[in-house]
């Protein structure tokens, strides 16, 4: 009997400290989280939820390097367009669109636009995640078409299904964030 308590105390002993690990390798599968400091400072720079950036990043592009198929580059998938807003709303001069692989400047650009975009639909998640996914000017035209119907636009109301599904994939993989990289996110 002793024997038996003796190598269930080594089996707990040793599923406390494999558990961890096992869950860090697991999420590094299925949830990937890479540039945490760079996704901590631009977040507190632009007074964003690190977990929603990183959500973000998921969800355009599984924190890998690439380009769409419209033209969208890096982490945060953005359009050279897009990014040259971007460098006109804060000023730059210097960007080029090669700089869209670089980690920091992707990160950097998208979460300007991001904060861009929650600062003009009044902090308004969904309404800035379609708007990052659906353009301005389509989340425009649903918010007034629902306004004239004395509704606000809900996520179910969004016309483009893609842009429906990216609203709901951003925010699901920002709660998974949270729950599994608080202290990587600095939450």
């Amino acid at each position: 009997m002793a024997a038996l308590v003796g190598v269930a105390a080594v089996v707990l002993v040793g599923v406390l400290v494999v558990a961890p690990v096992f869950h860090h390798a697991v999420n590094e599968v299925v949830l990937p989280l890479r540039h945490e400091d760079i996704i901590r400072q631009q977040a507190h720079e632009k007074r964003l939820d690190p977990a929603l950036v990183a959500g973000v990043i998921y969800t355009e592009s599984r924190f890998r390097d690439q380009t769409s198929n419209a033209g969208a580059k890096g982490l945060m998938q953005l359009t050279p367009d897009t990014a040259r807003f971007v460098e006109h709303l804060s000023g730059g001069s210097t960007f080029q669109v090669s700089d869209l692989s670089s980690p920091q400047v992707n990160i950097a650009y998208g979460t300007y636009y991001l904060r861009y975009l929650l600062d003009r639909y009044g902090d308004n998640e969904s309404l800035a995640l379609a708007a990052y996914n659906g353009g301005e000017g389509n989340v425009d035209h649903w918010v007034n078409a629902a306004r004239q119907k004395g509704q606000a636009l809900s996520i179910d109301a969004i016309p483009f299904g893609e842009t429906r599904a990216y609203v709901r994939a951003v925010q699901s993989a920002a709660r998974q964030y949270r729950r599994s990289y608080r202290s990587e996110l600095g939450l």
